[in-house]
């Protein structure tokens, strides 16, 4: 199974341009779900489990690389309006952004 890493040197621009960033091995290492964030920054966690607050304010590229699925709510608390089910695996965009996500439970 391949996973997009966002790099922190990928300008934000060419993640949102929709650029393939999926040529040679996939990358083993790393976080294990991952957001640009409205501050700019790349975001990262690893193993995480039950509703998340997404630190710097989630948005644009998403990658969830954990084994369930992720999904992302509109307000913090894992409130309000559901914007997006990512399953294991899948990389999306999200817009305008999330505030929060909750990790369904794996085995």
């Amino acid at each position: 199974m391949r996973f997009l890493r966002i790099h922190h040197a990928v300008p934000a621009a060419v993640l949102l341009a929709g650029a393939t960033l999926l040529s040679g091995p996939a990358v083993a290492a790393g976080p294990d779900f991952q957001y640009v964030g409205q501050d700019d920054r790349v975001h990262g966690l690893t193993a995480p489990e039950g509703c998340v607050e997404a630190e710097g304010g989630g948005a644009r590229a998403v990658t969830n690389g954990t084994r369930g699925s992720a999904t992302l709510f509109e307000g913090p608390g894992c409130s309000g309006r559901v914007l997006r089910v990512l399953r294991p695996g899948e990389v999306g965009q999200v817009r305008p952004y999330f505030a929060s996500v909750r990790f369904s439970v794996t085995g």
